[in-house]
């Protein structure tokens, strides 16, 4: 298996609250208990010292590592871990987001999760204080009805109308669509649908500014997310237009395990991406700051010029 920072992090997991008991142990025996040699072991832990100065979720804890022996000393590793009403929710919703990026095959075992994590979510006390916690934290408040009108629609299979107003336009347009699947990618919710027979769109829900539902049904159509998701972003499109951006070696490695690519020599990577959509252009270079430079088109990197220059 291929070491990436994922396998790694979850080594760590794994093995903190073993040692987490203010005993000594042996290296060697710990390194075979996660099944890795002593000196990936002892890399493992060196990492998390690398890293205590990032300021994650975890108090600082001391690790100490001799020539045999390890030891830890803190108290946050001790099982059974309670977490909050809000904890469990945004589990919850990192699930469902992972289940949108994964295969088929892969659905089971998140499926299995999710479920026990909402009989936990339901068993708490005072839940009703939490209600549409989980799609107020993917969309804008206001678009919450919308989106509970979406989901009843598309499990239905009922056609809707909705006034929508695409990127780039100062007026809004009636739109009548069979809905066919809901889908949350790049931090935004998509309504996916034909707006005719063989004519399949995609619709930003932020974006939608009135729904009805119709007393009009029609049959849903199979395979239809395959149609719309490239690399894990959805275009409903037959766009040919690129942007090319490099990557420092500081993000490379995260983004090219999320791509499936490896890093360049130097360690940066450099990716081309299909443009259906400016924003989304913007808001993905933007994200990284420095560490995404945009190469080529001319165009975008003057789009990219152009918003930071309005942003200062």
């Amino acid at each position: 298996m291929a070491d990436t920072a994922a396998t790694q992090f979850s080594r760590i997991m794994t093995v903190l609250p073993e040692l987490e008991d203010d005993q000594e142990h042996l290296i060697e025996d710990i390194a075979s208990f996660v099944g890795i040699s002593p000196v990936q072991f002892v890399e493992d832990l060196r990492s998390i010292t690398k890293r205590f100065d990032e300021r994650g979720f975890v108090d600082g804890f001391q690790i100490i590592i001799g020539a045999k022996k390890v030891s830890l000393f803190k108290t946050a590793f001790h099982r059974p871990m309670r977490l909050t009403m809000s904890e469990l929710c945004a589990l919850e919703l990192g699930l469902s987001m992972l289940r949108q990026e994964r295969s088929p095959n892969e659905h089971g075992l998140i499926d299995r999760v999710m479920l026990s994590l909402r009989d936990m979510i339901t068993a708490l006390d005072a839940n009703a204080a939490h209600e549409g916690l989980r799609d107020g934290a993917l969309t804008d408040a206001s678009n919450v009805e919308h989106l509970a009108m979406m989901r009843q629609a598309v499990q239905e299979h009922r056609v809707i109308r909705m006034r929508y107003r695409a990127s780039g336009e100062s007026t809004s347009h009636d739109r009548t669509i069979c809905p066919q699947a809901l889908l949350h990618a790049e931090h935004m919710w998509y309504v996916i649908g034909f707006i005719e027979p063989g004519n399949l769109r995609r619709f930003r829900l932020d974006r939608i500014e009135q729904v009805e539902i119709l007393d009009t049904y029609f049959e849903p159509e199979a395979d239809v997310l395959v149609q719309v998701m490239t690399e894990g972003r959805v275009f409903a499109s037959d766009t040919t237009r690129r942007m090319t951006v490099r990557y420092s070696p500081k993000i490379a490695r995260w983004v090219a395990e999320r791509e499936g690519r490896k890093v360049d020599a130097d360690g940066s990577l450099t990716l081309e991406h299909p443009v259906a959509d400016d924003s989304w252009a913007v808001r993905h270079v933007l994200q990284y700051g420095p560490d995404a430079e945009v190469l080529g088109p001319p165009a975008m990197r003057a789009m990219i010029r152009a918003r930071l220059e309005t942003m200062a």
